[in-house]
């Protein structure tokens, strides 16, 4: 069951039953993601494309590597000419990377070469500079002694090893790393197809919100869920347009949340959103949507209400004021949504099963808990799992410290040693990844 916001006057906070319309996690986070679309395919300069997600395959214009070369420090060679090894051949030439041979190989010749360097003509085999020697009669270089015989095509790098013209080097929907990035610099190719990243206005909402550095009045806090919210919105690679904080006037709620939808792509806010609050934030949003906002309770803890819609074809995400329900929203709808929008396959984060390092035992209510968790690796090599502090909405502190979610069925009585599953908001700390 969606509830769709009433009019402010209408609003009353005493109709409101806590415990009804609870809507699973999945079913949220479907609605939410099936609203929003990927952006459009813009060409880019190929230093601009990091972290874009390719809109077309590349195919190659050419064979890579274009030329033979030598894998090898030594001495380019005829192979036919070592199979009496130990021989002794002439030295004609030098060739080293970016400084080929023009010589061409004759029975009983060699061309000295640096790894790199093209195949000279007339050879098929590279000899190891470690399996060669001087003469003693002329260590002048002009000739080598060839200990071992060589097979042709011995530490010869071929034209085409990597790709021939026309195969392909990455599909569509590969998201461009710098390994990725220097092929396609390789290939001669300066630009790239890749669908557009959201840029993402973030804004804070309430009279009680003043900025870092101000003094804090009566009843006053300071803003954090700007900070927090468009620093994470740049761990998605993603660009975050501070709208600052709105007062609770439903005009300037209305001047900003227009002015980010004109100039970003998508708009996360946080406060006002809880189905307690008499607030203009839901009439301002309704209205701006024309009657698309949706004002879910999500059966979790924290985070459970969520306001979601589309203004103008972009998605508004309206989460709860308090930091934790704020964070927690956002990474479980708001990220995987404008990871989608931005052409990403793998939009939500890893799940993994650690043990429980402690009794954890939540009460029955009908929803997933999302506890703040530290994940560590034991001498056991398996993953556990500890609480990272205090479980209230409003506590940064543990926050800071957790880099999982432990997910905790309603009702759970977990003991130490019993299996709990986790979402991972730090692969590198906890030292995992989804790849």
């Amino acid at each position: 069951m969606l509830l769709i916001a009433a009019p402010y006057h209408e609003l009353d906070p005493a109709s409101y039953d806590a415990s009804m319309a609870l809507i699973p996690l999945d079913e949220a986070r479907e609605y939410v993601l099936t609203s929003c679309q990927r952006l459009p395919a813009v060409r880019l300069p190929l230093w601009e494309s990091l972290d874009h997600v390719l809109a077309q395959a590349v195919t190659a214009p050419e064979p890579v590597p274009l030329f033979s070369s030598t894998a090898m420090d030594g001495f380019a060679v005829r192979s036919s000419d070592t199979q009496d090894a130990p021989v002794e051949l002439v030295v004609i030439d030098t060739a080293s990377a970016g400084h080929p041979s023009t010589a061409e190989l004759e029975p009983g010749t060699a061309i000295r070469i640096m790894t790199g360097a093209p195949i000279p003509k007339g050879a098929d085999a590279i000899v190891k500079v470690e399996d060669t020697t001087l003469p003693p009669d002329d260590p002048s270089g002009k000739r080598v002694v060839v200990a071992h015989p060589v097979k042709p095509g011995a530490h010869v790098r071929p034209r085409g090893e990597s790709l021939l013209q026309g195969d392909e080097v990455f599909p569509a929907g590969t998201l461009i790393r710098p390994a990725h990035l220097g092929m396609l610099a390789s290939l001669g190719m300066d630009e790239v197809e890749v669908y557009k990243l959201p840029k993402v206005a973030v804004l804070s909402s309430g009279d009680e919100l003043v900025e870092i550095r101000d003094t804090l009045g009566p009843g006053q806090i300071r803003d954090s869920n700007r900070y927090l919210l468009s620093s994470s919105v740049h761990q998605c690679g993603l660009e975050a347009l501070d709208l600052g904080i709105v007062r609770d006037d439903k005009d300037l709620i209305a001047q900003a949340v227009s002015l980010g939808v004109d100039k970003a792509d998508a708009v996360v806010m946080s406060g006002g959103v809880s189905m307690g609050d008499f607030d203009y934030v839901k009439v301002v949003l309704d209205e701006l949507s024309r009657g698309n906002m949706r004002w879910m309770q999500v059966a979790i803890q924290p985070a459970k209400p969520l306001a979601f819609g589309l203004i103008k074809n972009k998605p508004v995400f309206g989460l709860p004021g308090n930091p934790v329900s704020s964070l927690v929203s956002f990474e479980l709808f708001a990220r995987p949504a404008l990871l989608k929008m931005a052409g990403r396959t793998h939009i939500h984060r890893l799940h993994l099963q650690t043990i429980a390092d402690e009794e954890i035992v939540v009460h029955s209510d009908g929803k997933l808990h999302l506890l703040r968790a530290v994940i560590h690796q034991a001498s056991d090599t398996q993953l556990h799992l500890r609480l990272a502090g205090n479980q209230g909405s409003h506590l940064l502190k543990p926050l800071a410290r957790a880099n999982a979610l432990a997910l905790v069925p309603s009702g759970a009585n977990i003991s130490p040693g019993e299996r709990v599953e986790a979402m991972i908001l730090d692969p590198e700390e906890v030292g995992v990844t989804n790849d």
